[in-house]
């Protein structure tokens, strides 16, 4: 369900502080992924500070919320940076914007910080075990909501582990965000492919109906031509995590967690912060220097937190996603608070 909070009305409605704090408008995903978290944190963040009241609206669809900043109808929202790609080149689910004004659209984008904490996993039910993971020809697989990133990086994983292509190998489900974890639970799919932070409310919220095991990539699917293509394509980044923090992460839950080796290895969805062009550049440095100074409120905020893989240090550009494919550049204010903080930002990230 979409719904709509505001972070900060009491203090907007006072006297004194409505002059000097702006009203922003942000969209975010479904409560218990990552992208939420950060925002609603960084939405009470900026309220604590001074800085802006946040209304947010939850469970949205992120395809949509790329177009709606660049068109200047909301203020921020997290992007995954594959759909600033497509929207440039006007196709995937941008087809209907077209190339020239897909392109101009994307040049309003702005970056005030990144992360990259969904990393693509692939899981069953225990009592319908998927017997081998590098053949899943003939299954129903959840592999996203209708259009949209994870969409892309869903039929890439299970193309990935198994050569299988959606609507030829096996048949893939799609549903929206919020209705996921009914759809799996209610037995729509055999088995289900989803970007998910650490720990994952929506893969405690499915083990609750029973037991599921949970699949890394294979070292060597993701070491083959393939895989390091998925690594490097646009929106992705690489991701490695102790498979023993994996599982504490986990503790309490009825999952099992698979790997080859000693990490839990796969390719993470590439986030940036977006704003538009013409934010005003005060504000852009100011949310993003408070942004900065909550660094160990997102760390420790949230059990996740540690995972969610927040850029507060040197931005370097690749390892965020971006001075590749994606050209995406950041807000001149996100830049000056990097910088007045003692961290380097790379060339190709200047506007």
């Amino acid at each position: 369900m979409i719904k709509t909070v505001i972070f900060g009305v009491a203090v907007a409605l006072a006297p004194l502080a409505a002059s000097a704090q702006a009203t922003l408008t942000a969209e975010t995903t479904t409560p218990g992924s990552t992208p939420h978290y950060i925002d609603t944190t960084l939405a009470a963040i900026l309220d604590s500070a001074g800085v802006a009241t946040v209304q947010i609206t939850e469970g949205a669809t992120l395809t949509n919320s790329v177009q709606a900043v660049a068109q200047g109808r909301l203020d921020m929202a997290p992007a995954p940076l594959i759909l600033p790609f497509l929207l440039s080149r006007g196709i995937g689910p941008y087809s209907g914007v077209g190339p020239e004004d897909g392109a101009e659209m994307a040049s309003n984008l702005r970056v005030l910080f990144w992360n990259s904490g969904s990393a693509q996993i692939f899981a069953y039910y225990n009592n319908n075990p998927v017997e081998d993971i590098r053949s899943l020809d003939g299954l129903r697989i959840w592999n996203g909501p209708p259009r949209g990133a994870a969409l892309t990086s869903g039929r890439a994983m299970i193309q990935l582990l198994s050569g299988a292509k959606d609507g030829e190998g096996y048949e893939g489900i799609q549903t929206a965000w919020p209705d996921t974890v009914s759809s799996i639970t209610g037995g729509g799919a055999d088995a289900w492919t989803i970007p998910e932070g650490l720990p994952s409310g929506r893969e405690i919220a499915i083990a609750a109906a029973g037991g599921i095991t949970m699949h890394d990539v294979p070292s060597d699917l993701l070491a083959s031509k393939l895989g390091q293509q998925i690594l490097a394509a646009p929106g992705h980044a690489p991701y490695s995590v102790p498979v023993e923090a994996f599982r504490a992460a986990y503790a309490g839950n009825d999952i099992t967690i698979v790997t080859d080796d000693d990490t839990f290895d796969s390719f993470a969805t590439a986030f940036g912060q977006i704003v538009n062009a013409s934010m005003d550049d005060d504000l852009a440095y100011q949310i993003t220097k408070a942004y900065l100074d909550g660094e160990q409120r997102f760390i420790e905020g949230s059990p996740r937190g540690p995972f969610s893989m927040l850029s507060f240090g040197d931005i370097d550009g690749v390892s965020q996603g971006a001075c590749g494919a994606v050209q995406i550049k950041m807000h001149n204010g996100a830049i000056r608070a990097f910088e007045e903080a003692g961290h380097s930002v790379a060339d190709c990230l200047r506007p």
